[in-house]
């Protein structure tokens, strides 16, 4: 027999009795209640070695009673359980000082275990520090799944620290999301949160931009310029596609991290490198450091916690919530309001989204701008899911075909033509039909090396100054990254 005493408070009267159950077989003595007065009663009183309680009790919330129990018997640990099973929840349990955070449904092992470490580690004090003011509509990630109530778990129990974590996952998963929320939700929230997309970096400049440089260090240093460690003192530097820095490159950061200070290109004395450094990459880096193609004793600088973002496929629950955050977004940017039908959810949660959350985002606001129909149904979704018309040998599409680009633009050009009632149309048409291809086509370039002006380039066979020129003089908005 133990002799400890768990408190109790849950409204569900079957869920308390269960808990009731499983840990008077333990050797605990429990007592249990569905209401907060009472358990906050018990704990006046001196009852109670460990407590467990809902967040949503009948007569008030489970997350306001933490700090008072903090500060009237601040050994006593508290486990939390809640159904709202969003990232706030998990923050403000653990930030308002709770042993740990358990979503429903939860496993009844997992729960005896938290009641058995709670009670060897009580002399542990948890840090119970101020929660963000944030509001649900406000939360960065979205999503329920179990994939996801891991993700916030971990997240809760990184805000109290400065450790350097380490983010995978898939291209458009959202890992500069998480890397926010690691900030936001941070002691370092009040700090700027910098982010560099590393494989949008010129080789050449990627000291200069994360270190800075010294007037006159190099041609066209004019000035004194902070890089971004600089920039970001205080606050989170945000490192993302990390596997594509290269490897000398990878030493200069290494040296940082190793000593905590670096020195400006061209400067001479050290400064404190005062950051937290989250990192993050689509490539597997344990595998480029069996290729030698990244450092391994960086890698293992940087992978203090491991955290795995999961693929959208891995979560399809989550998608209906995705496309209404998407649609509501949609709307508040002046577009019309849409919803879907239950058979187009159920083509969107069979789909195997290649492209993450980054896709269904991009497909919910072509859905908003180009259908009129106020519930979007099967049929369109279906049309927009299809594969795009197989490329010919040469990489191109079949100029015969309906679809091919030749064809597009032939409908468009008679159609252009018959709207001038018999007339010409007016000077310069050859000038506005390039701008019209030419833009979208360097836009999406540029999305698809994620604002990698040189990787476009290549793509598009241009000189690097040229695409300059043609994003400016087109007032195309170059986003790099994730």
């Amino acid at each position: 027999m133990t002799g400890e005493t768990v408190l109790i408070a849950e409204d569900d009267a079957g869920i308390r009795t269960v808990l009731a159950r499983a840990l008077s077989r333990q050797g605990y003595h429990v007592q249990a209640t569905s209401v907060a007065s009472a358990l906050w009663r018990w704990i006046s009183e001196g009852d109670g070695d460990v407590v467990i309680t809902d967040v949503a009790l009948p007569d008030e919330n489970g997350l306001d009673l933490l700090p008072r129990i903090r500060t009237l018997r601040p050994d006593l640990p508290i486990i939390v359980m809640s159904a709202q099973n969003t990232l706030l929840t998990a923050v403000r349990a653990t930030e308002r000082g709770a042993f740990e955070y358990l979503p429903k449904p939860f496993d009844l092992g997992n729960l005896l275990a938290a009641v058995q470490r709670s009670l060897s580690q009580r002399s542990r004090r948890a840090a119970a520090g101020t929660a963000p003011v944030i509001g649900e509509e406000q939360l960065p990630i979205i999503g329920r799944s179990p994939a996801m109530q891991e993700i916030y778990r971990i997240i809760a129990r990184l805000t109290p620290t400065d450790l350097t974590v380490l983010i995978a996952g898939e291209s458009g998963t959202g890992k500069e999301l998480v890397a926010r929320a690691l900030h936001d939700f941070g002691k370092r929230r009040n700090g700027p949160f910098v982010a560099v997309n590393m494989a949008a970096i010129p080789r050449e400049l990627i000291e200069s931009e994360l270190f800075g440089h010294e007037k006159g260090s190099f041609t066209g240093a004019a000035a004194r310029r902070a890089g971004r460690f600089e920039q970001a003192s205080g606050g989170t530097l945000f490192l993302d596609e990390i596997g594509d820095m290269p490897l000398e490159a990878q030493t200069r950061l290494l040296r940082v991290l190793q000593h905590g200070e670096f020195v400006p290109v061209g400067g001479v004395n050290p400064i404190r490198a005062n950051v937290r450094i989250v990192a993050a990459s689509h490539r597997d880096l344990r595998q480029m450091v069996g290729q030698g193609l990244f450092r391994e004793d960086l890698f293992y600088r940087l992978n203090v916690v491991p955290l795995r973002l999961p693929a959208l496929r891995e979560r399809r629950e989550d998608i209906p919530a995705l496309v209404q955050h998407f649609l509501a977004r949609a709307q508040a940017e002046g577009l019309p309001l849409k919803t879907l039908s239950a058979e187009a959810m159920a083509q969107l949660k069979a789909y195997p989204w290649p492209g993450n959350v980054r896709e269904l985002e991009n497909l919910v606001r072509r859905l908003a701008v180009l259908y009129a129909e106020d519930e979007i149904g099967e049929a369109v979704v279906a049309a927009e899911l299809q594969p795009a018309r197989s490329p010919g040998p040469s990489g191109t599409v079949e100029p015969g075909t309906e679809d091919s680009l030749g064809g597009v633009v032939d409908r468009y050009l008679q159609r252009y033509f018959d709207r001038q009632d018999g007339g010409l149309p007016p000077p310069g048409v050859y000038d506005r039909v390039l701008r019209e291809i030419e833009r979208p086509l360097i836009a999406k370039a540029l999305a698809a090396t994620r604002g990698n002006q040189l990787k476009a380039a290549d793509i598009l066979g241009l000189n690097r100054n040229t695409l300059r020129k043609k994003i400016r003089d087109l007032d195309i908005q170059v986003v790099r990254g994730p």
